[in-house]
């Protein structure tokens, strides 16, 4: 009688022990699914390739009055850079084919399907918290607010003042819908943007608006408008796809082997990239966060672009190297990688280029 009763009371333990292994299987993926990204911190947000982040003002004062690093005098150099002296008409049907304006560093003009984007847009004469001082606009700004077409979206990549400025976006009010990666909607409601007007949205969450479907993508980078709020809010690129059209914006970013990759599995068949190519001199200081040309050619081919144009240069001196080596240096690398010149280039500022289905050709 023992022994059928050891034998029960076995069996008994083993139907428990199936059963709560039943029971992991089946809440396993649920948690997989709610464990918190990897660049989310307790209150923070991170950079899973770039673990640590030791970059101060110290360090930067140090190289700039206590090392042999020579800094371009790209005042000087203004003259290097062309500006376009009469603006297309911006104004256009929305019959007309992709329509893209550079209006300067990483401000672009998006049209295409009755849909006028904006990215990044800075009209400041300096990128900074005032206007008395911080980096001054090298060269003229041909297009400012008034001669905008009316703006559906505006695009944000992160929170530094060369990419959000206070006073643009105040310029551009509550009309368009603002897209901005997670924890920036409180800084733009300080601007005077109403809550409804803006969409936070972290890596991978998308937003539709129309024909539009935005959906902020990974990039490496940081955060922080002073020094106690460094990682508060998100940064982000973006992948835009408008009906047939699919754009990406690159914004700000380091370099990594896995995040590209990732954006072009996902999107496969981007037509157009928006990728930064300048202030990346020292490398010894800016390699985590800018990428240098030629890293911008391998995010060119990691997310699979048929063509690429390369901004975040040639309006505010951030960096050391000259104010036209980007240009140089792009050139070089898309030779070096072997591809066609026009697949890889750059605008003037203020430069209008249509882009129509037949000149865009898939690697």
């Amino acid at each position: 009688m023992r022994i059928q009763n050891h034998t029960a009371g076995r069996h008994q333990r083993c139907a428990v022990l199936l059963l709560i292994s039943l029971t992991l299987a089946i809440v396993s993926p649920l948690h997989a699914e709610t464990a918190k990204p990897a660049h989310h911190g307790e209150s923070e947000f991170r950079n899973p390739h770039w673990p640590t982040f030791n970059k101060s003002l110290w360090e930067l004062l140090r190289l700039r009055f206590f090392s042999d690093l020579t800094i371009a005098d790209q005042a000087s150099q203004r003259q290097r850079i062309r500006v376009v002296t009469e603006v297309a008409d911006l104004h256009i049907s929305p019959s007309a084919p992709l329509q893209v304006t550079w209006l300067g560093h990483s401000s672009f003009l998006l049209q295409y399907r009755g849909l006028a984007i904006l990215t990044d847009p800075i009209f400041s004469r300096r990128a900074s918290p005032v206007q008395w001082l911080g980096p001054e606009r090298l060269v003229a700004q041909p297009i400012g607010p008034p001669q905008l077409p009316p703006i559906d979206v505006v695009i944000i990549s992160h929170d530094h003042y060369d990419h959000l400025d206070e006073r643009s976006i105040r310029a551009l009010g509550n009309q368009p819908v603002y897209l901005v990666p997670l924890k920036l909607g409180d800084t733009l409601q300080d601007f005077g943007i109403a809550a409804t007007r803006i969409v936070e949205r972290d890596w991978w969450q998308t937003f539709q608006l129309d024909s539009l479907t935005a959906t902020a993508t990974p990039s490496q980078h940081w955060s922080g408008r002073g020094i106690t709020d460094r990682f508060k809010s998100l940064w982000a690129s973006w992948h835009l796809r408008i009906d047939d059209m699919q754009l990406w914006f690159g914004g700000d970013t380091g370099y990594n082997t896995e995040q590209f990759k990732s954006i072009g599995e996902r999107f496969p068949g981007i037509d157009l990239a928006l990728i930064p190519i300048g202030a990346y001199k020292p490398r010894s200081f800016l390699k985590e966060q800018h990428v240098d040309p030629a890293e911008a050619v391998q995010i060119h081919r990691d997310i699979g672009a048929a063509q690429s144009i390369g901004i975040h240069w040639a309006t505010f001196q951030l960096s050391a190297e000259d104010i036209d080596a980007p240009q140089h240096d792009l050139r070089r690398a898309v030779e070096d990688a072997g591809l066609p010149p026009s697949s890889f280039d750059t605008m003037q500022i203020g430069e209008t280029r249509q882009l129509m289905p037949s000149q865009i050709i898939h690697p």
